[in-house]
């Protein structure tokens, strides 16, 4: 499908959840350089001519090389003291999308996302297929012990100390760690792409994958719209929350802070989740909707400028109040019910 050329735009996030004003002052330097670099090197892409698709797995693999999100290195541990890590990708010119669930040797989940994508007729590999088809196209594995960092095991620790006592889980982070991160891109010809990597659940169990690979769930593009989940994953994959925002866009004409609002801030509560999103039209408009304490993003539009947040009380740009969907006004001010 052809489009006209559009300034390119470029929106990460590195997961919602409980993000207090208690880091200490080079962890928030940390976090808010490392979102700054995805966003530059994924918009570096972009400005080169490259692709959406590009974009999207540029900024994500700097995000899942860095130990202070919870995707590839520094990923959470499973009840069993593993890393299992999912990703997602797609293109929403085509349509085509790419995804893994619960590797465990794959030092960037999002790049076997996208080559599952691009050289398989599948969507979806799992595991041991998915390592073994990483080898058969001379994509390395590493060792396990990449993954692992002293926090994540510490967290893990703690949510079994609190398991074996029959206790929930003292404080939500522990209970649902949010640390998914993503992205979502507008190319210069006017092309979407979304992606998501993440590491899950703290404490996970019996192999859980939650939404992030799930195309529609955390994961969705097409020719209109672009979403990357992050929250509570069961919640997400039951309202089919990414697919939901764009076909509201897409069919209903619904602007997309109003769709991404709608989808986050309501469908997912009313049954019980939380989380936040970002999601992009072909417009260039963007949405960061999210209801929980914050939430890491960042976006990077056609001034050039990266800006990044990660408290709720932050300005980010989006803090409008969503335009009216098409059913909340009527053309003829005049006319009566």
């Amino acid at each position: 499908m052809s489009h006209a050329a559009v300034p390119p735009v470029l929106v990460i996030h590195g997961g919602a959840g409980v993000i207090k004003r208690d880091l200490t002052p080079a962890k928030e330097k940390a976090i808010r350089a490392a979102l700054t670099k995805a966003l530059q090197d994924g918009y570096a892409q972009l400005k080169a001519g490259k692709s959406a698709v590009d974009a999207v797995s540029t900024a994500i693999v700097v995000l899942e090389d860095d130990s202070d999100f919870n995707a590839g290195k520094g990923a959470v541990f499973t009840h069993d003291g593993r890393n299992e890590l999912d990703a997602a990708i797609m293109d929403g010119d085509s349509q085509v999308a790419g995804a893994v669930a619960g590797v465990m040797r794959i030092k960037n989940p999002i790049l076997l996302a996208r080559a599952v994508m691009e050289r398989t007729p599948y969507v979806m590999l799992s595991g041991t297929g998915a390592e073994a088809f990483a080898q058969s196209i001379g994509m390395p594995l590493v060792d396990p012990s990449y993954f692992r960092t002293q926090e994540r095991w510490q967290q893990l620790q703690k949510a079994l100390k609190e398991d074996a006592a029959g206790k929930s889980h003292e404080d939500e982070e522990t209970a649902r760690h949010f640390g998914t991160v993503g992205a979502v891109a507008l190319d210069a010809q006017g092309h979407l792409a979304a992606g998501t990597s993440t590491g899950g659940m703290t404490d996970k169990r019996w192999g859980r994958i939650g939404d992030s690979p799930i195309i529609g769930a955390g994961t969705y593009a097409n020719s209109d719209c672009a979403v990357s989940g992050t929250g509570w994953g069961e919640y997400y994959i039951r309202t089919v929350a990414a697919h939901a925002i764009c076909m509201q866009v897409s069919e209903m004409r619904v602007p997309i802070k109003r769709a991404a609002a709608v989808v986050i801030n309501q469908d997912i509560p009313a049954l019980g989740g939380n989380g936040g999103a970002i999601a992009l039209d072909v417009h260039g408009d963007i949405a960061i909707p999210f209801n929980t304490d914050g939430m890491y993003r960042g976006w990077i539009d056609a001034s050039g400028v990266p800006h990044v947040a990660i408290y709720g009380d932050e300005d980010d740009g989006t803090s409008a109040p969503p335009a009216p969907a098409p059913a909340d006004s009527t053309d003829d001010p005049d006319e009566q019910p």
